[in-house]
């Protein structure tokens, strides 16, 4: 009752399948050999990104008439604003009886999420998913993000996998061309690129008016950084134990580095104040020449280089748009991704029998099959698309945000198993961009390094209650050393502080936990 009085004071949008009227999907009827009496219906929670508009349009009861057929079961969504998310779990947890069958959720584990999972209130999936005759999607979770989303052992979460390898190096082709530059492979040849493109005036017109690096007060292009000098993701094995990494003694050769690319002029100055949401405007503006972080943001920087509206020339070939080079591994070593952004939780209170688990479990792995993907993505051929001469498929009409509305908002409902990097048949025209860039991901795949603590972390009832402020101070010190604020003998005590904080008994019960 609780939970149900919250939904309506928020008002957020329900839509409820019902009773179906014939099958219209006759492939999808055969697959499945339900007819809609016979159907499971399906409660389910998911995030609204789009104003309360998802599956609303004119076409909005097809498109759901086409899901539910396909997959076997009745649906009933509801769609949960991102920055209600928080409240919603908290009277979600507190009325088990009240939940959806399967509730969405955003990022990675959270501490109420797993004390959540202590008390029981989710299916332990490893007693169904691994079954791959009915499952053949889900059952291929990657075993390092299956044990991230473990809870005592449990499996308890299904991921919304996003690709591993995202994270890399990406830098103005048409610049390292004039100065005869070569891809870099070494951080010492990272640092000779930012020099150059800061001094040697890569784009040729006589002014002191570039400086290599992009960099915002967002910091997690250190993070990157350090794996270039051997440390870990977030946490790293050393001498058979698990520790964080600024415990680790490449942690200082690494911000020694980055501190020289700051004392040298070859980052912005104002870096530290610089606010998140600019990222990207230097290189797109022609002053910086290098932007490190994942790697689709150098494709989307490739990509305003050459759009009809800020074309950008070549300083090589003023007829020709400049391009970005997408380089993942820097020495042999990049930063992995969580191998998920998101994920989905079965309720054990209401997906209280096998046949409802099958059905939640059914739903989430069908919408994986290429004709799911193209329908929560690309809606339904002839009204939203056409396939064009080539086999690839062709927007109605992109402008007319209406037809969009059908099926915005399944798209938070894809688990993108067995692979983030997979393209449905058929599927939009890929660019020259794109190819480079998943070529790029490919590439930077078996360089990218894992948080091995990851799944010992959500254990951790410590790391829980104060690892975020632990973190947060790691982080400034680092900040502030870089900056030159304060000394490497105040930066090495920070560490001890971390210690005697909360952090050895972290670090006790993550490698207790293995």
């Amino acid at each position: 009752m609780i939970l149900k009085d919250f939904r309506s004071k928020t008002t957020r949008k329900i839509i409820t399948a019902g009773a179906l009227a014939l099958l219209a999907l006759f492939s999808a009827c055969a697959k499945n050999d339900l007819k809609p009496g016979n159907r499971q219906t399906v409660t389910v929670m998911t995030i609204e990104f789009n104003s309360g508009k998802s599956n609303s349009g004119e076409h909005a009861r097809e498109v759901m008439k086409r899901v539910e057929d396909y997959c076997g079961c009745n649906l009933s969504i509801e769609w949960v604003n991102n920055d209600e998310l928080s409240d919603y779990r908290t009277l979600a947890f507190s009325s088990p009886q009240s939940m959806p069958m399967i509730m969405t959720y955003g990022g990675v584990m959270t501490g109420d999420v797993v004390s959540a999972a202590k008390k029981g209130l989710f299916v332990n999936l490893d007693e169904y998913i691994h079954d791959e005759k009915k499952y053949p999607n889900l059952s291929k979770i990657r075993e390092d993000v299956a044990d991230s989303l473990s809870v005592d052992g449990k499996l308890i979460a299904i991921p919304r996998t996003r690709v591993v390898g995202r994270y890399g190096l990406c830098y103005r082709t048409d610049w390292a061309e004039r100065l005869g530059l070569e891809e870099p492979s070494t951080p010492e040849a990272v640092y000779e690129m930012l020099r150059a493109f800061t001094y040697d005036d890569p784009d040729g017109n006589g002014l002191d008016d570039t400086i290599g690096l992009e960099m915002t007060s967002y910091t997690g292009v250190f993070d990157i950084i350090q794996t270039w000098f051997g440390c870990g993701n977030g946490w790293a094995e050393v001498d058979g134990k698990l520790i964080p990494v600024h415990m680790q003694m490449e942690y200082i050769d690494a911000l020694d580095y980055i501190k020289k690319l700051y004392d040298d002029g070859l980052m912005p100055a104002d870096w530290a104040v610089r606010p998140t949401e600019t990222w990207s405007d230097g290189c797109k503006s022609g002053v910086n020449g290098v932007f490190i972080d994942v790697m689709d943001s150098g494709r989307r920087i490739w990509d305003y280089f050459n759009n009809d509206a800020t074309w950008t020339a070549s300083v090589t070939d003023p007829s020709t748009a400049a391009s970005m080079t997408l380089y993942g591994a820097v020495n042999g070593r990049t930063l992995a991704t969580s191998g998920y952004n998101g994920y989905f939780t079965l309720s054990s209170s209401t997906c209280d029998t096998p046949e409802k688990i099958e059905a939640a479990l059914t739903f989430l792995d069908r919408l994986c099959d290429d004709e799911m993907l193209v329908l929560t993505q690309y809606g339904i051929e002839g009204i939203h698309y056409v396939i064009d001469d080539e086999g690839y498929i062709e927007k109605i009409d992109p402008e007319k945000p209406s037809l969009h509305n059908d099926y915005a908002g399944f798209n938070q409902l894809l688990a993108y198993l067995p692979s983030a990097e997979h393209v449905p048949e058929p599927h939009v025209k890929t660019s020259a961009r794109q190819e480079a860039l998943n070529d790029a991901y490919a590439a930077a795949l078996e360089h990218a390094v894992i948080n091995p603590a990851a799944t010992y972390l959500v254990n951790s009832a410590t790391y829980a209650e104060v690892g975020a402020s632990l973190q947060e101070m790691v982080d400034e010190a680092r900040t502030q050393y870089i900056l030159g604020e304060i000394s490497k003998v105040r930066l090495i005590s920070t560490q001890q502080k971390w210690l005697e904080m909360g952090g050895a008994a972290i670090i006790d019960e993550v490698n207790a936990n293995r």
